[in-house]
């Protein structure tokens, strides 16, 4: 009898625990999607049209662009003292809240401040926003990599991204048929009545968020614990390379839509279809790259990612030979398959080729390097367009974007490639032959 009963209630132990684990990921990824749609719609060229109702300039809108990345090196710091908690969860929906309401309480500043602060006041609440996004970074990716399992993380990271983007992509293309069918004032406040009922159904979820066990660092103090990640060789450099590849293409990338909007003067409709393709590139990407990443180390992948983000850069000169619509469609698509697996990838890079105890750490250590150069790229971009601004048209429409694209390119392929994938000298058919005559003789 005892032989008959034991293996059923193995297999329903088995059964309830994998039964709880689909539950936290299914929380986790309905998350998401009451996240993305208020995310799109106070990002991108909404965030990029709302600054130019508000009233500011090429500079302002640049940095309003970078410091969003800027507050990351605060996540050092965050790694250190969430070591303290015996538990996540509680802290991680206090700064989720708070960040959710801040940042939802940008869409006020018309009706509360005069028009002479509105740009200033709607920077002080941005960046009061992401501090605290700041603490809820650390602590989502903490909680999320301890979440899900090592053996499905590239898959279901992937069919998640994939299916909070369908969601980004929809509420991308309403929202610019609400724009220009309300322009101005009437259009962001529609925009806005969204958001707050988004940030609502999105808190009630992070209400359900699991606790998950948090194994903490060995290390107590500050400099023992943030040593882990800097003399960990191959992390650093990795680090350290796509750190300075983000400062040269958040140069360019994340003004696409001031130059889309303000130098070609395109529609709000032309340009969210234009990031409803990037979109969707993105979504198809996220399973494809999910899908190899099972097969092939996230390093790897992440370096044929690079070499796509050049070419969607270089690939804006195309407007002098094709019609602008179609060019920018093709920039896009480039751009969505090629930042899509790089953001992905990079994620699945941190969480799972380093220490699990000292993985805060090395996530902030990450976050806070890349954080850094993609604050200065933005303002880099801002300035440059400011100073261009009397130059000829096809300067500023693709000039920038070409000439950026050629460095990326040849640092990817240069650089990117000694320090992602080494040395591959067995790579070649030809070169072992050649290495199995020469050894021979």
């Amino acid at each position: 009898m005892f032989l008959i009963k034991a293996p059923v209630i193995i297999r329903s132990r088995t059964k309830r625990k994998s039964s709880v684990q689909r539950q936290h990921l299914r929380v986790a990824t309905l998350e998401g999607i009451p996240a993305i749609v208020f995310q799109t719609l106070l990002a991108g060229p909404f965030l990029t049209g709302f600054l130019l109702y508000l009233g500011a300039n090429a500079g302002q809108v640049g940095f309003v662009l970078a410091i969003t990345t800027f507050v990351n090196i605060a996540q050092v710091a965050v790694a250190f003292l969430i070591q303290r908690l015996e538990k996540r969860k509680k802290l991680f929906v206090t700064f989720g809240i708070a960040q959710r309401l801040i940042w939802g309480a940008t869409g006020l500043v018309p009706f509360v401040f005069d028009r002479s602060l509105w740009v200033a006041a709607f920077v002080a609440l941005y960046v009061a926003a992401f501090f605290a996004n700041t603490v809820v970074t650390v602590l989502w990716t903490s909680i999320v990599s301890d979440l899900v399992p090592p053996s499905v993380r590239g898959r279901y990271f992937g069919m998640r991204n994939m299916i909070v983007n369908a969601v980004g992509s929809a509420t991308l293309f309403t929202g610019g048929i609400i724009l220009d069918a309300y322009p101005g004032g009437p259009g962001f406040l529609i925009l806005y009545g969204i958001v707050w009922t988004c940030i609502a159904i999105n808190i009630l979820v992070l209400l359900k968020f699991p606790d998950v066990p948090f194994e903490r660092s060995a290390e107590t103090k500050f400099m023992p614990m943030l040593r882990k990640p800097l003399h960990d060789a191959s992390f650093i450099r990795a680090t350290a390379f796509l750190s300075f590849f983000l400062l040269l293409q958040t140069i360019v990338v994340p003004l696409y839509s001031y130059v889309m909007l303000d130098i070609l003067g395109l529609s709000y409709k032309t340009v969210s279809t234009m990031t409803v393709v990037q979109t969707l590139t993105m979504m198809a990407s996220f399973y494809v790259w999910g899908n190899l990443n099972a097969r092939y180390s996230s390093k790897q992948l992440l370096y044929w990612t690079l070499p796509i983000v050049a070419v969607s850069c270089l690939s804006w000169g195309l407007q002098a030979f094709l019609p602008v619509v179609a060019a920018l469609v093709i920039a896009h698509v480039l751009l969505g398959a090629g930042v899509g697996g790089f953001n992905q990838l990079s994620f699945n890079f941190i969480i799972g080729d380093t220490p699990k105890r000292e993985r805060p750490m090395f996530t902030a250590v990450y976050a806070a390097s890349t954080g850094l150069m993609s604050f200065f790229g933005p303002l880099i971009g801002g300035q440059i367009y400011g100073w261009i601004d009397g130059a000829p048209g096809w300067v500023q429409a693709y000039g920038v974007q070409m000439t950026i694209g050629g460095l990326l390119f040849v640092f990817s392929v240069t650089v990117g490639r000694r320090v992602l994938i080494g040395k591959r000298e067995d790579a070649s058919p030809l070169r072992r032959l050649i290495r199995r005559k020469t050894v021979r003789a």
